[in-house]
């Protein structure tokens, strides 16, 4: 299983793309045409753009049973790679959507945000049979984020990817949760910490595993797979295999393997 650790090596790459998107965003040197471009499509060609603008003017908020026709059909048409029975609901926006790729029979709910944006990045797959709850953002800045099958995301939850966030099978992520694949440096107390850079280690996430509602787990860390962290929880290191987790920060409280304690003491005594 990939770790952070192996992601280590694309810190200062990170770093150097975040300053880079960031300046080109910037640029005045290019038309509004060509920043909405870079940002929104990743494609400067103006087939890809209209292509995209097309579509999203047709049905991004078309409702009802025609809406989703609209857009299973059109929607692939914009995308790296879309299986069979895809369900898209309203208000989808998709950035970067070439290096987007769906497995079959993803839903995405209402509102989803998949941000796949990057210079040298593979972007956003997600697996067969995966779920994104309404409001949920999946943001990419030159990272990728690997969602494997039947993965199930709540609403309003949040994956940020600067290197490499990886999610297995089975998992299950409660709504207002926050994936945090990333961070700024602050080294210097001088200058504003949006300048000074980024830094990305990565998450792993194992397969079967369950998170609460609002748990935020930063970057760097691996849970092991068949793991449950409870909710709130702020995961600032590594949760072992079968473990159970809570608490800011988590830590862990039993493994899952090893049977509940018993008592026969009386508890109103």
């Amino acid at each position: 299983m990939d770790t952070p650790a192996r992601n280590s090596q694309k810190t200062t790459d990170a770093t150097v793309a975040s300053v880079l998107i960031q300046h080109e965003l910037a640029d005045p040197l290019r038309s509004r045409r060509q920043q909405y471009a870079d940002l929104i499509v990743g494609d400067r060609r103006l087939g890809r753009l209209l292509l995209y603008e097309a579509i999203q003017w047709l049905c991004a908020g078309a409702s009802g049973a025609l809406g989703l026709f609209m857009r299973a059909k059109l929607y692939p048409l914009l995308l790296g790679a879309c299986g069979r029975g895809v369900v898209f609901g309203r208000n989808v926006s998709l950035r970067h959507p070439h290096k987007i790729r769906l497995g079959d029979g993803v839903v995405l709910d209402d509102n989803v945000l998949l941000d796949a944006k990057g210079k040298a990045n593979d972007g956003i797959a997600i697996g067969a049979g995966g779920f994104v709850g309404r409001n949920s953002i999946l943001s990419c800045k030159d990272g990728d984020i690997v969602i494997e099958e039947r993965v199930n995301i709540g609403f309003n939850a949040e994956i940020f990817s600067g290197s490499r966030v990886r999610i297995g099978a089975d998992t299950f992520i409660a709504a207002y949760s926050y994936l945090i694949g990333g961070d700024h440096i602050a080294d210097d107390p001088d200058m504003p910490v949006d300048r000074q850079g980024a830094t990305s280690r990565g998450i792993v996430i194992g397969p079967h595993s369950w998170l609460g509602a609002g748990v935020k787990v930063l970057d760097g860390v691996a849970i092991g797979e068949r793991s449950i962290v409870g909710a709130g929880a702020v995961v600032t290191r590594d949760i072992p295999d079968y473990a159970v987790a809570a608490g800011v920060p988590a830590h862990v409280l039993r493994d899952r393997r090893k049977p509940l304690a018993t008592t026969t003491e009386d508890p109103r005594a």
